[in-house]
């Protein structure tokens, strides 16, 4: 089997080597560089990787997935896009062949998003960015996704359990140009669900209010909207508008909305339960995180948060326990909020201090 990696870039040295030594397990690395002014270009070409580089304008992402995908030879089987601060764990190719069947469309494997201050993982989801070399294209200008436009049907998903890929960003790189994009997307695809919800959450990062709650009612509103845990994401996005513009009740009955459609998760859950400790409603902070964990599986998507599954459960528990006067029971949750995070300082402090009054 002839595996390719392939990629675009732009003044992305510092990840080079890392990078190309991840990637070293394919046959072959293609990069569209897209214009670097540092030594990017040359840095790959000397460890070995085929550069084209070109200008594409207007930026989209999908018409630069596009030109890198066509840079792959047509005697590869599989394609593997990757980011250059990205990193596959050792042995990923060995993995993949094993779960590869020859007639497979897609793989799927596990993608660390980010991770916490002290290590440890942060948002985890599956991936689904390796394919067969035929049939497939990148549509979207940005957050860009994998379409069939092959003949007849595109082959299975086949998840690729041993493969595991990890992301280190570049925190100096702006994501600015990721609202003006996700607008054109919603032009070009006003009735596709997935660019209103990912629009709708950019203006929520960006500080619009007004507009995240229209863009996320709107995407709510559509028929083909009918994944729960998305649409309860953009209930929650919804309802941390409204706390943002100082109406909390309104915030309070779009956390419910997003409970009754994903029970499920717990990141409704503990939205109501950020709620009620804003509010020093305790017995309410007991309850909702006691929800929360009673959710012991973690999803596989996207949607699945960092925090919710992190410290955040039992240390909203350890505050309210104390300021209920209840010590012990508070260090107990105050010890299993440092399980999830060892090196957390401010975690650490809790535990010594109820310790002395336990």
């Amino acid at each position: 089997m002839e595996i390719c990696v392939y990629a675009i870039s732009k003044n992305e040295s510092r990840f080079v080597d890392r990078w190309m030594d991840s990637m070293s397990e394919a046959d072959s690395v293609v990069v569209l560089d897209t214009g670097s002014t540092d030594d990017t270009v040359e840095k790959l070409r000397t460890r070995g990787a085929v550069v084209v580089v070109e200008s594409i304008s207007p930026w989209r992402f999908d018409v630069a997935r596009n030109r890198s995908l066509e840079l792959v030879p047509a005697t590869a089987d599989l394609c593997v896009c990757t980011d250059l601060d990205e990193v596959f764990h050792p042995g990923w190719r060995t993995a993949l062949e094993t779960a590869w069947k020859p007639d497979a469309g897609q793989a799927r494997y596990r993608y660390t998003w980010s991770f916490r201050p002290d290590g440890s993982e942060g948002v985890v989801f599956w991936y689904e960015k390796i394919h067969r070399r035929q049939g497939y294209r990148w549509v979207h200008p940005v957050h860009e996704v994998l379409q069939w436009v092959g003949a007849g049907q595109p082959g299975p998903m086949v998840t690729a359990a041993g493969v595991q890929l990890d992301h280190h960003p570049d925190p100096t790189k702006s994501r600015s140009q990721y609202l003006p994009l996700l607008e054109l997307s919603v032009q070009e695809a006003p009735e596709d669900d997935r660019n209103l919800h990912y629009l709708g959450r950019e203006y929520l990062y960006h500080q619009r209010w007004d507009d995240c709650i229209a863009t996320l009612q709107r995407h709510l509103s559509l028929p083909s909207a009918t994944w729960a845990d998305e649409r309860a994401a953009s209930m929650r996005f919804i309802g941390q508008a409204y706390l943002q513009k100082g109406q909390p009740l309104e915030a309070r009955n779009w956390f419910f909305r997003a409970i009754a459609e994903a029970p499920h998760l717990r990141e409704p859950w503990m939205e109501m339960a950020m709620l009620c400790y804003r509010q020093e409603d305790w017995e309410g902070v007991l309850y909702f995180t006691g929800c929360a964990l009673a959710i012991t599986i973690r999803p596989d998507s996207y949607i699945c948060e960092a925090e919710p599954w992190g410290p955040l459960p039992h240390d909203l528990r350890c505050q309210a326990l104390f300021r209920m006067g209840q010590t012990a029971p508070a260090l107990e949750e105050a010890k299993k909020a440092l399980e999830c995070s060892p090196y957390d300082v401010r975690l650490a402090g809790n535990v010594a201090l109820l310790s002395k009054w336990s």
